[in-house]
């Protein structure tokens, strides 16, 4: 047999969950057709043949994980027989696991795996073990599960896959890497339209912001501590849905017009929507917006993702009254949270930076 193993998929990314298999074990596929949708980094990727073959025997389920390098199809060699499968069509793989896996224990009278002191905590509890589904190996009941029963009807666990796990692995990255600091201020936006288009603004003013201050328009590599300071602001774009958080790029948003922003922008979003972001649109953000005012808040301490080291997050905005030429008036108020990497940005740098985006939003449209 020859095994086709999960390929890199890039951006360091060291395994994938099996969404849909489009193959079945005795299919004859040719080179580049799709054999298999996976979903890693907020973005589900069709992995294709590497060559013409007969498949042997898919090697994962349905929501399992593989990792880079681990096998996902073995190829049939020498004489063989076309079993008469239409390829293209999704279907759920043999319920087969890789050889290499070791044969569950032979199970005897009762129920196997149970050692004798989770028998005796079993009797002391009360507890049928009848009536419990093993988390041990081989389906062996433990400790824990015993305690577990003894507790009554437990509220059931859902792994975290997909978008929310990216998501995790994101922010955990965020917490052990970045030593952040915020820096909030308003931005008088009475003079705007009713209509006027919030985000767009928001991002044109995070790219004047950029040209005011490039310390903030970067990326930082601590292990070779260097940084890469970027001309052109590629903005990620914070976007909340019922699956987790994406944050696609709008690529160049400091040399767009208005209404090409808009139009970028509602293309973004119904990708997001549908679930058809591709996965570069999902990589190489220089900085990032989080316009969570939309949904409720003032001000925030927002996360950074490396090798980012800035974010800037619009609250909610609101009529306030302020002091203007000695008298108190109400005004329409924005109010902004600039998180940035204090390791390698100055507090300086990020009140200008600061200054120069409420400078753009309050100027007139």
């Amino acid at each position: 047999m020859t095994v086709f193993a999960l390929p890199d998929l890039g951006e360091g990314l060291d395994d994938a969950e099996i969404v849909a298999w489009h193959v079945a074990a005795g299919d004859h596929v040719v080179a580049d057709q799709p054999l298999v949708a996976v979903e890693t980094a907020k973005a589900v990727v069709e992995v294709p043949a590497p060559h013409s073959g007969h498949i042997a025997r898919l090697c994962a389920r349905v929501g399992e994980r593989v990792k880079v390098g681990e096998p996902l199809v073995e190829y049939e060699e020498g004489p063989h027989r076309d079993a008469g499968a239409v390829v293209g069509e999704i279907a759920p793989p043999e319920a087969t696991a890789p050889s290499s896996r070791p044969a569950a224990p032979a199970q005897t009278a009762g129920r196997p795996g149970v050692a004798p002191a989770v028998r005796a905590m079993a009797r002391e509890r009360g507890v049928d073990l009848s009536a419990i589904a093993g988390t041990g190996p081989y389906g062996s009941i433990t400790r824990a599960d015993v305690e577990a029963a003894a507790r009554g009807p437990a509220i059931p666990t859902v792994p975290v896959t997909g978008v929310r796990r990216a998501m995790a692995l994101a922010m955990a990255r965020s917490g052990a890497e970045v030593v952040p600091a915020t820096v909030a201020d308003d931005a008088d936006i009475d003079a705007w339209p009713a209509d006027a288009d919030v985000t767009a603004r928001l991002a044109a003013a995070i790219a004047a912001g950029c040209r005011a201050e490039p310390a903030l328009n970067a990326w930082f590599d601590a292990a070779t501590m260097s940084r890469q300071l970027h001309g052109r602001v590629d903005l990620g774009i914070a976007i909340d849905t019922s699956d987790g958080l994406f944050v696609p790029v709008l690529r160049d948003a400091g040399g767009r017009a208005p209404a090409e922003l808009r139009s970028a922008l509602d293309a973004i979003k119904h990708e997001v929507a549908a679930r058809r972001v591709a996965l570069d649109d999902l990589r190489g953000q220089t900085i990032t917006l989080s316009n969570f005012g939309t949904l409720g808040g003032r001000y925030a301490a927002l996360a950074i993702v490396p090798p980012q080291v800035a974010i800037l997050g619009a609250g909610r905005a609101r009529p306030t009254v302020v002091v203007r030429d000695g008298a108190a008036v109400v005004r329409r108020i924005l109010p902004l949270s600039l998180t940035f990497d204090h390791r390698i940005v100055t507090g300086g740098e990020a009140a200008r930076f600061l200054a120069a985006v409420i400078a753009a939003l309050e100027s007139s449209p």
